[in-house]
């Protein structure tokens, strides 16, 4: 079996910040808004949608493989995922270009602020899942070019490809009409709380009546769990308890890559719930998006130990 990942890759240059975003917002003022955050760490680090999800998947004993566009400064980084276990071949690096940036800053709310420079990434709608020889078993589509994202759902339904829809960071780029046609017809759809209140917003549906279009709808809330919408109904996912919270950057992707592992094998949701509640509780625990590690005996011990149930 094969999971086909697509989004970005970039560099993470992840930043905390001591106080609190709210004490320094005055509401009345957000329309002539001049703030600036003095944090206390930065470190530059290996991230990006697409890498964190595989690089999860990976560590789940999968083999995914990556379609991104990356900048010349990739070498490290691609030599990083192919001893995780991801295969980098579908990578393609565009010259002349830096892979794509990001810059987060997160308070002691875990709420975040981000810059995003694309860099190589604007290339991504150069590339087909229609060229693939091999037809992938799933493939997730996650924020990226916003040619790419709109174009890859459609090249899936083409060539009957299930595939998990997870617009994320990407949804002020696409329009309500765009987001119903990648959603349609989906496997699965994925956001947090605030992406399905923008994707209600632009597109008129509720998670609950996104099931209109795609098979399951999963809405993530951080450190309150996690719901799953499928045939069966509804199904509340618990968080699996952190022995320590040092950073929630990635901790999204980490989930997503356990719903990836679970949808591949047929799981029911509250299976595959927890084992993508499970992965995203090992990101929080560590500084960056690919730093944390375990072995299928760790996890499975751990996972016994979070939820009472073997895996």
């Amino acid at each position: 079996m094969s999971i086909v990942v697509t989004g970005s890759i970039a560099f993470d240059y992840i930043m905390d910040f001591p106080g609190y975003f709210k004490d320094h917002i005055l509401p009345d003022k957000v329309h002539v808004l001049s703030v600036s955050f003095l944090v206390e760490t930065m470190r530059k680090m290996r991230g990006g949608t697409a890498g964190n999800i595989a690089y999860n998947l990976a560590l789940l004993g999968e083999a995914p493989r990556v379609l991104a566009t990356v900048g010349e400064d990739f070498g490290d980084y691609r030599q990083h995922l192919a001893a995780s276990g991801v295969d980098t071949s579908l990578i393609r690096e565009v010259a002349g270009e830096y892979t794509a940036l990001a810059f987060i800053t997160t308070d002691r709310a875990d709420n975040q602020i981000t810059g995003f420079y694309p860099g190589a990434m604007r290339r991504a709608g150069e590339l087909s899942l229609a060229d693939l020889v091999e037809r992938p078993d799933l493939v997730i589509v996650a924020p990226n070019a916003p040619e790419a994202m709109a174009r890859y759902p459609a090249e899936c339904r083409a060539r009957g490809v299930p595939y998990v829809f997870d617009p994320g960071q990407g949804l002020p780029m696409l329009s309500g009409e765009q987001l119903v046609a990648c959603i349609r017809g989906a496997r699965c759809v994925i956001g947090n709380d605030y992406e399905m209140a923008l994707i209600a917003e632009k597109t008129g549906y509720t998670p609950e009546a996104l099931r209109e279009l795609a098979e399951v709808v999963i809405v993530t809330r951080g450190e309150h769990g996690s719901t799953i919408y499928d045939a069966t109904g509804r199904t509340d996912i618990p968080v699996a308890p952190p022995r320590q919270v040092v950073d929630p950057t990635g901790a999204g992707d980490a989930y997503r890559a356990g719903v990836l592992w679970g949808l591949l094998r047929g799981e029911p949701a509250a299976r595959y719930g927890r084992v993508a509640s499970l992965a995203a509780t090992y990101a929080v625990e560590v500084y960056g998006t690919q730093e944390h590690r375990y072995t299928p005996a760790e996890f499975a011990a751990r996972f016994r130990e979070a939820f009472g149930e073997a895996l």
